[in-house]
């Protein structure tokens, strides 16, 4: 409500209060994919200590003077080959806002008007600091800030909540906030997983021989560093498992998207394929269980990089299962999360 503040001078600035703000945050997107909108991108994105570690001063040259010059050509033509032409955005984009308006509808039945739903990106538009500001400005003293990242890593979750925080010091009266943690092992996100890879089996004539689950690569020396998302990972696949019923044989966990010189998680994904093909699987499923989106990493690298090096080795099917974007199942796994961390801070409508 918009109103005085309690006892406060017929002159005190008027204050919007009395609502929860839920921030929906994904990684990003670039505002189109032309070169000086990939190059802002991939500066912003490139440029996080949380992303690449190196030291500034190495980092940095190499960075300005050497890879932007390049990498947004070919980075372009990679997102125009999975660009959303008739809205004029990413398909990141377009999927989030679509989660967004689900959510807030669901959310609107089960608390009526207390709840504000609104979603930004840690890199690139709409930014974090933006959206925290717009809903201060809507009237949420409270708000909960919700990572898309099932799977916490320091280079998605971690840098995500960092933005938060960040923008809520430019902020003179702060609001009250949350973060929910990973889902990873939340019983309704394996129960979307699974109902996806089910339905996905159920379409194909000829079952596959396997399921690879492919999920974001992070550097090893980040494991041994502390970080639990190689582990995270490993129990998603684990729990999918059980939730289906299979033999080990059946399935196994693979991370895709290296960058850089070091040692990253293995067994790579564009490898692993190949060696399944080589070995006689020649029908193989891909899904991502760690994207809550499908995104430039699902689109063009699994269903046409990680597809061609697995045909090329002789594989015969691929299969690409998207990700549980913003099906039925995924958004009441989303929204059973939310009611979790929203406990004590409102209640639902009778």
């Amino acid at each position: 409500m918009n109103t005085p503040l309690p006892h406060a001078p017929a002159d005190h600035p008027k204050v919007l209060f009395g609502k929860v703000g839920v921030l929906l945050a994904n990684l990003g997107t670039p505002d189109n994919y032309d070169y000086w909108s990939m190059r802002r991108y991939l500066n912003e994105f490139l440029s996080d200590r949380r992303v690449i570690d190196y030291s500034p001063w190495l980092w940095q040259p190499l960075l300005q003077l050497i890879i932007l010059t390049k990498r947004p050509f070919s980075s372009g033509k990679n997102y125009e080959s999975i660009w959303n032409h008739e809205a004029g955005e990413s398909p990141l984009a377009t999927i989030t806002k679509a989660q967004t308006a689900k959510m807030a509808d669901g959310l609107q039945q089960r608390y009526g008007g207390q709840v504000v739903v609104d979603y930004c990106m840690r890199y690139g538009n709409p930014s974090t600091k933006s959206k925290v500001q717009a809903l201060i400005d809507q009237g949420c003293r409270k708000i909960l800030f919700f990572p898309l990242y099932p799977q916490y890593a320091g280079a998605t979750s971690a840098t995500a909540n960092d933005q938060f925080f960040r923008a809520l010091m430019d902020i003179k009266w702060q609001p009250t906030a949350r973060v929910v943690d990973p889902y990873f092992s939340h019983p309704m996100y394996i129960e979307a997983l699974a109902q996806s890879i089910e339905r996905a089996y159920a379409q194909i004539e000829d079952r596959p021989d396997i399921l690879v689950t492919s999920y974001h690569g992070v550097p090893k020396r980040y494991l041994m560093e502390g970080d639990p998302y190689h582990c995270q990972c490993q129990k998603t696949t684990r729990l999918l498992r059980e939730r289906l019923g299979w033999d080990e044989t059946e399935i196994v966990t693979t991370f895709q998207s290296r960058f850089g010189p070091e040692e990253w998680l293995q067994p790579y994904t564009v490898e692993e394929v190949a060696r399944l093909a080589e070995q006689g699987k020649k029908k193989i499923a891909v899904c991502a269980p760690a994207f809550s989106a499908d995104c430039i990493e699902t689109l063009e690298e699994i269903n046409e990089e990680i597809k061609e090096s697995f045909e090329h080795a002789g594989g015969e099917q691929f299969t690409y299962i998207p990700c549980l974007n913003d099906g039925d199942a995924h958004i009441a796994a989303l929204m059973q999360v939310v009611e979790e961390n929203l406990g004590g801070w409102v209640d639902p409508v009778p």
